[in-house]
């Protein structure tokens, strides 16, 4: 008892320092603005903003601060610089809208910018009308949780909803990201998991990423965005779950994978897309368990990609299922379900007795002659199609499932 008490009277007497202080910022007082607030304030302290319209021309949080708004206040550039840049690790900054940055060609003017910092959550903010929304560069050990982004619709005023750089093990998970140029877009970023967020409605890319191996992607959607989802030259990512949806238009793709090696894409759905998956240079990537639907191409796998496998899929409702520019070889299909096979299961074990070739002979005519596409659905183009699965001359001879399902996998 009476070590505890004089351990007790120790502590009354450390400074108040060791646990922080509560800095108020609000309309008409001593501290009325975030920048006074940061200047008063030392590392470990916490400041809270009451509700109002503030003017933020860049400030910067360069000390190890929670940072809190209630009532989410307004941040505001007023378009003459970034709204907020966080150059301290170990900083919170949560509940604000951010506004009205500075757009630029030479200079990716940010609502929101990260650089070179560590432990650092941003979580539950409103971003509009900023060129960049989140930029990160040179971080790690970064949560990005909950925020909701808009940007201008305009492409020469939009950069990216949120950006990396260069970054490793970053959590972004429950954001909601429309009317960007990309929604997300990631170079150099490793090691990082993206989940249940939403990006729609943006100018271009809902997802684009190059050079940024091993993450993982869980549970996202990406629906109605200019060209889908774009993954180039990355290598051991996980793409989990996600829906990929109503990416319409020439050239427009759910997922469009280039340059791609050892991948998992599994459990997706990809529904009402001009193209399902495009691959392009691929090695070694796992499609299993995916639902196509009424896409009009499920998938499109290029000449160039190689060992890569096909498994437990559903094709239902695509105008055409696969196609190909060449011959397709070292590329496995196995246990797909195809609402197009016409074939039977004598011994009732729910696998159909012959196989079914996925690649139709008009499909490769349109990939050769994209204006025969007028000619879908006439009698001409069933005939062609009936006879080339009778007697194969066009179509590639490795590209089969050679254990098709007779009913459609269940979820």
């Amino acid at each position: 008892m009476k070590s505890f008490c004089l351990k007790f009277c120790m502590l009354l007497l450390l400074p108040a320092t060791v646990w922080g202080r509560t800095i108020i910022v609000a309309p008409h007082t001593a501290v009325a603005n975030l920048k006074q607030a940061i200047d008063l304030a030392k590392n470990g302290d916490t400041v809270i903003v009451k509700p109002g319209i503030y003017t933020s021309v860049n400030t910067i949080i360069n000390k190890e601060l929670t940072v809190l708004g209630e009532g989410k206040p307004v941040l505001d550039a007023r378009y003459q610089d970034e709204v907020v840049t966080i150059t301290s690790s170990n900083v919170k900054f949560d509940g604000f809208t951010i506004q009205n940055s500075k757009t630029g060609s030479m200079r990716d003017f940010a609502g929101i910018r990260l650089s070179k910092v560590q432990n650092v959550t941003v979580s539950n903010n409103t971003l509009l009308n900023n060129f960049f929304g989140i930029y990160l560069s040179d971080s790690n050990n970064i949560r990005l949780l909950n925020n909701r982004l808009s940007g201008s619709d305009n492409l020469e005023n939009s950069g990216n909803g949120i950006h990396l750089w260069k970054c490793k093990y970053v959590l972004i998970s429950g954001n909601y990201i429309t009317r960007h140029r990309d929604g997300i877009y990631f170079e150099f970023a490793k090691k990082s998991t993206i989940e249940n967020n939403l990006s729609e409605k943006n100018i271009r890319y809902g997802l684009h990423f190059m050079f940024s191996d091993d993450d993982t992607y869980i549970r996202n959607t990406f629906r109605n965005n200019g060209s889908g989802v774009a993954v180039m030259y990355t290598r051991r990512i996980k793409m989990l779950h996600n829906t990929f949806t109503q990416n319409w238009g020439g050239s427009i793709y759910g997922l469009l994978l280039k340059e791609i090696s050892d991948a998992q894409i599994e459990g997706n759905r990809f529904v009402r897309n001009t193209t399902g998956v495009y691959m392009e240079n691929t090695e070694r990537i796992n499609i299993i368990k995916n639902d196509f639907n009424s896409n009009g191409w499920a998938i499109r796998v290029l000449a160039s990609c190689y060992d890569d496998h096909f498994t437990g899929n559903n094709f239902e409702g695509n105008s055409f299922d696969a196609t190909t520019n060449g011959s397709l070889k070292e590329n496995y299909f196995s246990n797909n379900y195809w609402d197009k096979y016409e074939g039977y299961d004598l011994n009732k074990d729910g696998i159909g007795d012959v196989p079914y070739r996925p690649i139709s002979l008009y499909a490769q005519v349109i990939e050769q002659n994209p204006q025969s596409v007028m000619l879908m659905r006439s009698f001409i183009v069933n005939l062609m199609d009936k006879v080339e699965r009778a007697v194969p001359s066009v179509t590639p001879e490795t590209v089969k499932d050679e254990k098709p399902m007779m009913k459609p996998w269940k979820r």
